[in-house]
């Protein structure tokens, strides 16, 4: 691990196009005028694209993000209690493992990264911590599904990433920016939950308390879930169709996967942000102070979590 860090640190001195990448204060008019790549993230190239991020966020403190991973073998229902909506969403991250991990950055515009080039750009995270060769736990119907819209097991299974190494990465770039990010997610319990496993590599904590004690230990206070918030405005439904009803299409990638999942999260809430909640009485989170009362709640978790 130490030689791993070690060569994490090199790369981010030396990383040439980091360097080269001029991040600029955004230009308001950006937005969805350039074309959206996605930026592929395998165990190879790691540690560069991480280095792009920790430069990138400076800028665009706004990080909206995605799971894909192997379905559910324990259900709840909607309106099950939250403590018991949450020992199932434990019992199924506990058990199995991250697929994708989706990342879109953003300003409080909802300008994207650009890094200097004529495209602006998001990430997609591929891990290798599933291997249904292996036995590892997962819903059948939801492995079929994924196949379906293009997910490659195999290609993870030989470039994915390892969660140890993103762990470290993801740690670092957190920590130091902590106190700046806004983070946005869609029925984040789930996004949440994996990510927090890969970053502590345990098992989630025992309740809800000792779970979102840890999502603001390590994310702060200004967490959003869209499903928690769009409640007040008479919506429901998933990312699709809430995304529709908003008149929010879908500019890059294909549904049901993290990268394009994330951004469409991203242009959602921005949305509904500027729209829904006003863009006036800003504090200076450029969240409106209506806005402000929905965060550090998870979409299912919202009774025990205040």
């Amino acid at each position: 691990m130490t030689l791993v860090k070690d060569n994490i640190r090199h790369k981010f001195k030396n990383n040439a196009e980091h360097r080269r990448a001029k991040f600029k204060k955004p230009n308001p008019e950006l937005k969805m005028n350039k074309r959206v790549e996605i930026r592929s993230v395998w165990q190879q190239n790691l540690e560069s694209e991480f280095a792009l991020i920790e430069a990138a966020i400076a800028h665009y403190p706004f990080v909206s993000f995605d799971t894909e991973f192997p379905g559910t073998i324990l259900e709840c229902k909607a309106w099950d209690p939250p403590a018991y909506q949450y020992q199932i969403m434990k019992g199924n991250v506990d058990a199995m493992n991250i697929i994708q991990l989706g990342l879109t950055l953003s300003d409080h515009r909802g300008n994207l990264p650009d890094l200097g080039t004529d495209c602006c750009y998001i990430w997609e995270f591929n891990f290798r911590d599933f291997d249904i060769e292996r036995g590892d736990h997962h819903s059948a119907d939801a492995i079929e599904f994924l196949k379906r819209h293009e997910i490659d097991f195999l290609q993870n299974k030989k470039k994915g990433i390892y969660s140890s190494n993103f762990s470290w990465l993801m740690e670092r770039m957190v920590l130091h920016n902590r106190s700046r990010l806004t983070w946005v997610t869609f029925h984040g319990s789930y996004d949440f939950g994996y990510l927090m496993k890969i970053l502590t590599q345990k098992d989630l904590p025992m309740d809800i308390g000792g779970f979102m004690g840890e999502v603001e230990k390590k994310f702060g206070k200004r967490v959003y879930d869209i499903k928690h918030l769009i409640k007040c405005q008479g919506l429901y439904g998933g990312l699709e169709k809430v995304a529709r009803l908003l008149q929010v299409g879908r500019v890059a990638g294909k549904s049901h996967q993290a990268g394009s999942d994330s951004l469409l999260t991203l242009q959602t809430f921005m949305r509904l942000k500027d729209v829904h909640f006003g863009s006036f009485l800003k504090n200076k989170d450029n969240c409106s102070l209506s806005l402000n009362q929905f965060r550090g709640v998870l979409h299912g978790l919202e009774l025990e979590a205040h």
